[in-house]
């Protein structure tokens, strides 16, 4: 198999399959290097605040995270090792909204004066609120979730910190929210004096081995950059394969990184099904009934992944072949989060090593924003002069 590489500068393009695959961190710029000062909200375990630095590191600038927040603990250890170097004790397991917490166009309450105080003088802020209130795959509460207002959160935080640029992710979804999420903070943020674009980004433009599809609000002051400008990013479809070349055999117990998913023997048996006839598909007479005996949509579940193509969105399922196409493409067994992360786009030096559980590894893999996008936002902004 031929495998096609993204070199990390190719046409005005970082972060690709050379970065991706370093088992070892670069080096920051030097010390006389300018900060560029970061809050990440919903941060998880960093996809953004990644990215951000790998922009910044190309430009020769250095990242100085002066906030980075999130409800869950897991994560939050994951970020606090990987970003002990640039980040300090401002690294809080905490509700966005309980820091944040003032009406749009009130006075600070005391909480947001005290983090105005600590953030200072502010560049970029990132966030990544919670999506399952969006998601399609949310068949109880979506577009009508309690969640959702989180969004308005982060433009209550732009209120108070006043950032240069902000970068917000979510589920294309989010436009459809019956609060209107997405239109209220276009407005909030413009009355702010904010420049505000909106579009749904195709990761696989960015050299991400996946059909990943998220919306994105891009607000900036100063200039008159959009993500229109980003029209240029059209990096060749990368596959599957590409990404994952080399850990064919690296699945074992050793750790949670490397360890495959356990399946029931019913399972088993449909992954040997699959290689013993070379399908992609399962079909629907080796399917469970609730697939087997009606009508259905869900061709990729159950289903092994291509070698030459790019992956589906990759979700917090890849653990289980009833929840999409997660079947390694040429190893009966479905996909290790090590490979998992690969297709994310996060690199082999990204530390998880202070993960607890494979459920909260899976989670924070499948939910961070690939730091490709934002590594690429970030260096077309410094660039330009936007930061």
């Amino acid at each position: 198999m031929t495998v096609s590489r993204i070199t990390t500068k190719h046409d005005g393009f970082i972060a690709g399959l050379d970065w991706v695959t370093l088992p070892e961190r670069p080096a920051n710029p030097g010390s006389r290097a300018k900060y560029l000062s970061l809050v990440d909200l919903f941060c998880s375990c960093g996809g953004m605040t990644l990215g951000v630095w790998e922009g910044a590191r190309v430009s020769k600038r250095r990242v100085d995270v002066r906030l980075a927040v999130d409800l869950m603990p897991e994560p939050i250890g994951v970020y606090k090792q990987n970003f002990s170097d640039i980040a300090d004790e401002n690294v809080l397991i905490e509700d966005v909204g309980n820091l944040f917490d003032g009406l749009h166009k009130s006075p600070p309450t005391k909480t947001e004066r005290r983090y105005k105080r600590i953030v200072g003088s502010l560049d970029l802020l990132v966030a990544g609120p919670p999506c399952q209130g969006h998601s399609d795959l949310n068949n109880s509460t979506r577009r009508n979730d309690p969640r959702n207002a989180l969004y308005l959160r982060v433009a209550r935080a732009v209120e108070i910190l006043k950032p240069r640029v902000v970068i917000i992710e979510n589920v294309p979804a989010v436009k459809h929210d019956q609060g209107g999420v997405v239109p209220a903070t276009e407005d909030w943020l413009s009355g702010e004096g904010y420049n505000v674009s909106t579009s749904v980004i195709h990761f696989s433009r960015f050299g991400v081995p996946q059909s990943r599809k998220r919306h994105i609000l891009l607000a900036v002051r100063g200039t008159r950059f959009t993500l229109s400008d980003l029209s240029d990013f059209n990096v060749p479809e990368q596959t599957v394969g590409t990404y994952i070349a080399g850990l064919e055999k690296s699945a074992n117990t050793n750790g949670l990184m490397t360890s495959p998913p356990r399946v029931t023997k019913q399972n088993a048996h449909r992954i040997k099904y699959l290689f013993d006839n070379d399908l992609h598909e399962l079909p629907d007479k080796k399917r469970p009934p609730c697939h087997r005996d009606k009508k259905h949509a869900y061709v990729s579940m159950y289903g092994r992944m291509y070698w030459n193509k790019p992956a589906q969105t990759l979700t917090s399922g890849f653990g289980s072949m009833g929840q999409g196409r997660y079947v390694h493409p040429t190893e009966q067994r479905l996909i290790t989060p090590h490979e998992a992360a690969r297709i994310q786009g996060i690199p082999d030096f990204f530390d998880f090593s202070s993960a607890m559980t494979l459920t909260g590894l899976r989670k924070m893999i499948a939910n961070a924003v690939p730091p490709q996008f934002t590594a690429n936002l970030v260096a077309k902004l410094i660039q330009c002069g936007g930061l």
